[in-house]
């Protein structure tokens, strides 16, 4: 059934996209210097420390920058910083800088931004609260230094401050940085390689970043998020779509230069176009879709109800039902933390088997009575069909299901609420979710986040983690916390997966890479 859905949706959009094109086209459009793209979703939340969602951390990488990046092999590069020292007892760390920096309304970057926006970003995320815990102080040291002092050891400090997950600890200016925490800044400048163009931000269908000319990149080869940022072309027109077929069929019509993902059921369209390539990526750029439950509302505040979903998905239907192709999909994986990666394990997954006659028997042993699950869709993604799956397997088990659609940007401002919501689908970039320290699900335990879910033996163990001297005890650690994990159940798997992107050959300079990056990208 779900199949069907994304064909029937892929050919009436494919039939109308050229008409919607012409509505959909910015002033300026067709510059020879201007890259039209689709991306995942449309941008909504702006203020890059207010979310998790990826759409807003892409959006945040070009307006904003970092102290540090991380690079094609994970490693942790400096970015802004020129370079730092470390006193004997590994307890002051002190900074420096690179000079010249401005942000985007000329104003140069100094230490006392960096302070301000690391104060105002630690309390917003796991890693950045681990930081906050273990410091005694963080003050600045002239215009361009700035010294971070310990109360213990903490191996993980440039890992904290490069960190690619969201919320990325990007630096804002200072009267930004004091917007207080729980409200949006109300403006966006930062002094990443791209400048906002308020003037030219139409909600729901486009918005312009501009080159900023007085960005100075690294002298460094660009590697992944690290190294120089060059910027090759004059701007970047992010499209709002109604679906991925539209953007498809805008993509082979030449009205568009890239789209971020690519609807499976039109692969093979594009691959027979001699002026479209396809981007596929592996390892940890793949996906990983996860099924978010609230903890704060019945009945899944109930976690034996919650622990009956782990029989009730199996991740190779789901992504079967999608329409990912065997080589774009990996096999059933039942690791929190990625399959073929690092920390992969299988601890406390035993249970985790597909059967709907078992799960029926052990809701029955349950308190649920009926109450009904709220299920918010992605209405026309591969969310959505992950979900019908799901619903499908749900009912027959017993569950009684209340099913609403709405938009990406309609869930953030749902699940922000602690009722209303029992669940909702999602897929996030396999980099956020290889360790516990970054696991939007895992990581954020006990913590005020979307879904509440709370074992506080978890971040005990994940300070243990981030404070772990060998691999083999890192690897101890994970299998220990994803026992707890599946008990607690934050969040269901459904797959790990690769989307390809798709670009027209007039594009190069593309990174390889599931977050979309183009600086660096020339358009012929």
């Amino acid at each position: 059934m779900s199949q069907s859905l994304i064909g029937r949706r892929g050919l009436m959009a494919g039939g109308s996209a050229l008409a919607a094109a012409g509505l959909i086209r910015p002033p300026g459009a067709r510059a020879a210097s201007q890259l039209n793209l689709v991306l995942e979703s449309e941008v909504v939340i702006l203020d890059p420390y207010m979310t998790t969602a990826a759409i807003t951390r892409t959006f945040g990488f070009h307006i904003f920058d970092t102290l540090y990046a991380m690079d094609g092999q994970g490693r942790i590069q400096p970015q802004m910083v020129e370079g730092h020292t470390t006193s004997a007892d590994r307890l002051t760390w002190t900074f420096t800088l690179r000079p010249g920096m401005k942000f985007h309304d000329g104003t140069p970057v100094t230490s006392t931004d960096v302070v301000l926006s690391l104060q105002r970003w630690m309390p917003k995320d796991a890693l950045g609260r681990m930081l906050r815990d273990a410091h005694a102080s963080l003050t600045t040291k002239g215009t361009l230094g700035f010294e971070l002092v310990l109360k213990r050891p903490f191996p993980l400090v440039l890992d904290v401050l490069g960190k690619p997950n969201a919320p990325v600890p990007f630096i804002l200016p200072e009267r930004l940085a004091r917007t207080p925490g729980d409200a949006r800044i109300t403006e966006i400048i930062g002094s990443g390689p791209f400048r906002f163009r308020p003037d030219q931000y139409r909600p729901g269908n486009y918005m312009v970043l501009e080159k900023f000319p007085d960005y100075v990149p690294r002298r460094e080869a660009p590697d992944f998020l690290a190294g120089g940022k060059v910027v090759k072309v004059d701007s970047l027109s992010l499209r709002v779509m109604p679906d991925q077929a539209t953007g498809a069929t805008a993509l082979l019509a030449n009205e568009i230069d890239y789209q971020q993902y690519v609807p499976f059921d039109w692969i093979q369209r594009l691959e027979r176009s001699r002026d479209i390539r396809l981007l596929s990526l592996g390892g940890l750029h793949q996906f990983q879709g996860n099924f978010r439950l609230n903890h704060a509302a019945p009945p899944f505040d109930d976690p034996a109800v919650r622990r009956v979903l782990w029989k009730l998905v199996e991740q190779n239907t789901v992504l079967q039902a999608i329409g990912i192709p065997e080589r774009f999909r990996a096999p059933q994986c039942p690791s929190f933390w990625m399959c073929d990666a690092p920390y992969s394990t299988t601890a406390g997954a035993e249970g985790a088997t597909f059967s709907i006659a078992e799960a029926r028997a052990e809701l029955a042993r349950t308190a649920y009575r009926g109450q009904p699950v709220i299920f918010l869709e992605v209405a026309g993604s591969i969310s959505q069909t992950a979900a019908l799956v799901l619903v499908e397997n749900m009912k027959a088990a017993g569950f009684t299901v209340e099913e609403q659609q709405m938009d990406w940007g309609t869930v953030l401002a749902r699940r922000a609420r602690r009722d209303g919501w029992s669940m909702f689908s999602v897929y996030s970039n396999g980099v956020d979710m290889l360790t516990p320290l970054t696991h939007f699900y895992v990581a954020n335990t006990c913590a005020d986040y979307p879904g509440w879910s709370c074992d506080p033996r978890i971040p005990a163990l994940t300070r243990d983690f981030a404070n772990a001297e060998t691999p083999a005890e890192r690897q101890r650690l994970t299998a220990e916390i994803q026992r707890l994990a599946y008990a607690l159940t934050p969040s269901v798997m459904w797959g790990q997966f690769t989307i390809p992107a798709a670009y027209r050959t007039s594009l190069s300079g593309l990174m390889q890479s599931s977050f979309p990056i183009f600086w660096n990208v020339e358009k012929a």
